[in-house]
């Protein structure tokens, strides 16, 4: 069961990786509620801060954040690279036919922080946890069984789905398939690789229901017990609570106090 892609750095020993999951789990999911309601460029300032602070913490290496944000950047890139040429109307330049604009490269320097900040505490979150022990503490705070199950056997089988994959394509090209030479048939072997992965995964999750029928699933209810939470934790969670609040008050109060210079 491969598990080790997000939480492979959780055996680490830092005030993250020791904090109780339950409270984890809510104290950044509030975080990222908050970040994704800031707007201010000084409560963006503030929250580059805290996203860095609670990297650091964490004591996760470097490559663990930048090897996963090489692929979600590529959807930032192509906004950095459209919304200042087609946002607002103040022109800061002009680059031949198309004008550079102010409102435009706010939008982009807002969303690329914010973008950047929500991922990289997402990923904090996953990464200083056992994912079988987040799942777990989901469900102590009260996600279903069934919606947690599903979190689960989709995250151990899209690692399946996924050497399918790498499989049938090295299949392919064992028989001469080379993607470079653009042609009909060339198009259609995708396309058939494609279904043939549909149909396969389809005919698996049948199995594994079955399998997981014949061994008594959904016959007894959840009765884990729960652990008690220790005061250290719940002062953790305060703080980010506190956090959060602060960062949607502040946004509030600084946005209120922008309009008001308008004219």
């Amino acid at each position: 069961m491969k598990l080790g892609i997000i939480d492979e750095y959780s055996g680490l020993s830092s005030p993250l990786h020791r904090w109780e999951p339950r409270c984890k789990l809510i104290g950044f999911i509030a975080l990222i509620f908050a970040f994704s309601f800031v707007r201010n460029l000084s409560m963006l300032l503030a929250m580059v801060v805290v996203t860095a602070a609670i990297y650091l913490v964490s004591r996760l290496p470097a490559s663990f954040i930048l090897g996963r944000l090489r692929y979600p950047s590529l959807f930032l890139l192509v906004v950095v690279l459209v919304l200042p040429f087609v946002s607002g109307q103040t022109i800061v330049m002009s680059l031949g036919p198309v004008d550079l604009r102010q409102e435009g490269i706010m939008a982009v320097f807002t969303i690329a922080i914010r973008f950047l900040s929500i991922l990289t505490v997402g990923l904090v979150l996953f990464g200083t946890t056992p994912f079988l022990t987040t799942i777990k503490a989901m469900r102590a705070l009260g996600l279903p069984a069934i919606m947690a199950d599903m979190v689960l056997l989709s995250f151990r089988y899209l690692h399946e789905i996924g050497d399918d994959l790498r499989r049938m394509q090295t299949s392919m090209k064992l028989r001469g398939f080379h993607r470079d030479r653009f042609s009909l048939r060339g198009l259609r072997i995708p396309a058939w690789l494609g279904g043939s992965l549909l149909v396969h995964s389809y005919e698996r999750s049948e199995w594994v229901y079955k399998a997981m029928i014949l061994r008594g699933y959904g016959q007894a209810s959840y009765t884990g017990g729960e652990l008690p939470l220790h005061a250290r934790d719940l002062a953790v969670l305060g703080v980010f609570i506190m956090v959060a609040a602060g960062f949607v008050v502040g946004d509030i109060l600084y946005g209120h106090g922008a309009a008001t210079l308008l004219p």
